[in-house]
């Protein structure tokens, strides 16, 4: 049977309060265990490697399951960071590559790099749609998995919302490109933009539009990778509410919602669709018998 697994971010853990303190790396760890998340992620590059490499033992005595979202700025800087995720026993890593060729054409041969780097090592390699990185442009990246086949995404498609300033609802050719990443994706990231803003509050009426889009989104994401994929295959979904600058705040510096209670929420929505999908293939299931 499929299965669903529900990671949260170490990096969406911080607060970057101006009047609270930090928690401890320990507390952030018992507290995403104790919410029953499945997983933690961690976002570095090849220079915080050792910075990071007291994390192996949270991972183990919380019981969470690991993923690596890497920064690589040179094409030689990916291979060790691969290293580490298998030292961590990672599900995958999600790039977001700070190599940036202008052209398609100058982009192949990094992402065939990046790809025999991980095929070597054993680690699962995904690309993830971000901005300021390898695949910045929706147009962009549309045109190097055509030209690459067997690359495959880590879907965070807040940050298309905001590089194309999608507006709402979605007109028919925007809904085709989404779902044609959405059809090379196999992870899905949680954060809710709009046209303006990379991470919008979740519960704010004005935001609603927005909310139901990218449910319907990840629902459609959700659904293309159970079709294509075995019946014991995982899916990870990470939440990823990023802190202050990502988080809106107001004159003090103050957010203006709960990072907190937004991921568990849309870990509850993620969870809801996962049940409807597994309804709906029941059904079918049933009708074609």
């Amino acid at each position: 049977m499929q299965t669903l697994e529900i990671y949260q971010s170490l990096w969406g853990m911080e607060l970057r309060h101006p009047e609270l303190p930090e928690r401890s790396v320990d507390e952030n760890f018992r507290m995403v265990a104790e919410a029953g998340f499945d997983g933690m992620c961690i976002d570095l590059g090849v220079d915080e490697i050792e910075q990071f490499s007291d994390k192996k033992a949270y991972f183990e005595k919380y019981s969470l399951g690991c993923m690596v979202n890497a920064f690589p700025h040179r094409v030689r800087d990916l291979e060790p960071l691969l290293h580490m995720a298998n030292e961590f026993d990672a599900c995958m890593v999600n790039v977001i590559g700070g190599v940036m060729p202008i052209t398609v054409e100058g982009a192949l041969p990094v992402i065939n790099r990046w790809m025999d780097d991980a095929a070597r090592i054993g680690m699962p390699l995904l690309f993830e749609t971000h901005r300021d990185g390898l695949l910045n442009d929706l147009f962009y990246t549309l045109q190097v998995i055509d030209s690459i086949p067997e690359m495959r995404l880590c879907a965070d498609l807040s940050h298309f919302v905001v590089d194309r300033e999608f507006r709402s609802p979605i007109p028919a050719r925007d809904e085709a490109y989404i779902r044609r990443v959405l059809d090379r994706s196999d992870c899905f990231q949680g954060r809710i933009a709009s046209r303006e803003q990379i991470q919008v509050q979740i519960d704010f009426p004005q935001h609603q539009e927005w909310v139901a889009i990218f449910q319907r989104w990840w629902t459609d994401g959700m659904r293309m990778w159970r079709k294509r994929n075995a019946d014991d295959a995982t899916l990870v979904f990470l939440c990823e509410l990023g802190p202050p600058p990502y988080a809106i705040t107001d004159g003090k510096r103050h957010e203006l919602s709960d990072r907190w209670r937004e991921s568990l929420q849309i870990r509850q929505w993620v969870q809801d669709i996962w049940a409807s999908l597994e309804a709906e293939d029941a059904a079918s299931q049933r009708a074609g018998a």
